[in-house]
Formats: C-alpha cells, sequence, structure tokens
C-alpha cells in the first residue's frame, strides 16, 4: 500500500529503535522521511542504508527547530507528517519521588516535553502552508498509570498526552485540517530499553533475564511489543484513512492498561518504549 504518497514525514530520535521502525514503515507506504537524531553516526548510516535523509538535531534547541521544518521545506516542497518519537528514561538508580535529583527532572522534562512542544509548534504553521498535517506524539503506557519506579518519566509522559489533546482541539477549532494523536507504547524490545533493563538489574542485583521475564509477562498477551507494532499504528495514524481521528489515545501494550483485572505492579524497564 502508498497510503502516504507524495507526503513529507520528520521522525525525531530516528536513528534507532522504534523510530528508526516508524521511519522505515512510513518510507515503505510511499512518504519521504527525514529522521533527526543527536547521534549523527548512526543518523547517517541508518538514512544511507533505509533509502531516508537525515539531519542532525537536538529537539531541545529551539532554533534548530525551526532550521530543520524550513530546510525540509525548501528541500522537498512541505511536511504534512510530524512524529515526535525522541525521548529519554534517565537512570534507573534515582527514581522514586523521594529520590530524583531535580536537575534530572528537568533534563527529562526538556527532552520528553519541551522537545515535543517545541516540534509541535514549529510543524502546525509548515502544515497549514502544506493544507493538511498530522502529528504523531509518542507518549507511554507509563504517562497512563503511577510510575513510582520512573517518576519523571512517567509524569513527562502523562504531560505528552495533555499536550497532544490541547494541540489537537486548537487545530480543530481553526479548521486548520491537522490532527495531532499520541500513541502509548508498553514494553518493546529496543536497545534502549535493553539498556535500561541491564541497569536495573544492577540496582536490584538480579540477574538481567529476570528483568526481561518481568517485561515479556508484563502484558496479558504475555510477549513484548514489537517495534512494527508501533510503527503499524503510527502510518495508520498519518494516513488519510485516520481523517477524522484528533486528539485521542493509542495504547499498543498487549492488554497491559486496559484489562484492568490482569494488572500487575510494574517492575519491568518502565514501559519505556525506545
Amino acid at each position: 500500500m502508498q497510503r502516504l504518497a507524495q507526503k513529507v514525514a520528520l521522525v525525531t530520535g530516528g536513528a534507532s529503535g522504534l523510530g528508526q521502525a516508524i521511519a522505515q514503515r512510513l518510507a515503505s507506504e510511499g512518504a519521504s522521511v527525514v529522521i533527526t537524531d543527536v547521534d549523527r553516526s548512526a543518523g547517517t548510516a541508518t538514512a544511507a542504508a533505509a533509502g531516508l535523509s537525515f539531519m542532525e538535531q537536538d529537539v531541545c534547541d529551539e532554533q534548530r527547530w525551526t532550521q530543520v521544518v524550513g530546510e525540509i521545506e525548501q528541500r522537498l516542497g512541505r511536511l504534512n507528517i510530524l512524529v515526535n518519537n525522541a525521548g529519554i528514561l534517565g537512570p534507573m538508580n534515582a527514581v522514586s519521588p523521594e529520590d530524583t535529583p531535580v536537575d534530572l527532572w528537568r533534563r527529562i522534562f526538556a527532552v520528553n516535553v519541551e522537545g515535543v512542544f517545541l516540534g509541535c509548534r514549529a510543524a502546525i504553521p509548515a502544515m497549514r502552508r502544506a493544507g493538511d498535517g498530522s502529528i504523531i506524539n509518542i507518549s507511554s503506557i507509563a504517562g497512563l498509570r503511577a510510575s513510582p519506579h520512573a517518576t519523571a518519566y512517567g509524569a513527562s509522559k502523562a504531560a505528552v498526552r495533555q499536550l497532544t489533546k490541547s494541540v489537537a482541539q486548537h487545530c480543530a477549532e481553526r479548521k486548520l485540517n491537522i490532527r495531532c494523536n499520541s500513541v502509548h507504547p508498553g514494553d518493546v524490545r529496543t536497545p534502549l530499553w535493553d539498556k535500561a533493563a541491564e541497569e536495573l538489574a544492577r540496582v536490584r542485583q538480579v540477574p538481567v533475564e529476570v528483568i526481561i521475564e518481568e517485561g515479556r509477562t508484563d502484558s496479558p498477551m504475555g510477549e513484548f511489543t514489537l517495534p512494527e507494532d508501533i510503527a503499524a499504528v503510527v502510518a495508520f495514524l498519518a494516513s488519510d484513512e485516520a481523517r477524522h481521528i484528533t486528539g485521542t489515545k493509542m495504547i499498543v501494550d498487549g492488554g497491559t492498561v486496559n484489562c484492568e483485572s490482569y494488572r500487575k505492579p510494574a517492575r519491568g524497564a518502565a514501559g519505556q518504549s525506545r
């Protein structure tokens, strides 16, 4: 299917993991895809291997957002799709409401919330010029349930959900033909998830296999969500098939959040998706 033919997409944090899977899926559906990342080496390699374009970007840099969107419009003529995927989890040894350092709290919010806000703000005028747009903000199930094991991360992802609804209503009320939705992954096995699991295992002094098994069985379906599962939902929300869907949250977690009777205390890597 070429549902996204003639569309131009920007995926932040696209050098690896979930962002890479999303970018590749959008490209396979016909979109011209630009990925951005702070990791120039990985971003360049991923773009070259997948036939994508790469631009180095720190999503916390306000001026850089203006430059990135402007260059995309200049090179490709428009911007139709923005996937705000870039995000960080932070260390696993200082995560509770009692011992989270304020500098860590601010750093996580700078990337996970302020970076998303800056992306939405930069994309809306460009999408208005293009005549249509779809903004997809990658949140987490950690933003939908208590996350004392990752206090700052969970709070930041909850903020992304609220911001998504505000952006959606703003655009809808003004009839801009720009939609905004959030996607909430559960445990997705990516390099960042594995790194968090290894760190958590050291903190808890257990084998990493214990953390992996907890993450795998946290959902009723008893398996990890795949990056491709998230990418498929993003592609749908980016397409005209979702033309009347805005302000909603799409939970992709194997039933962890919605199957209330099954839910167990979160012990894994905080529903970290990237």
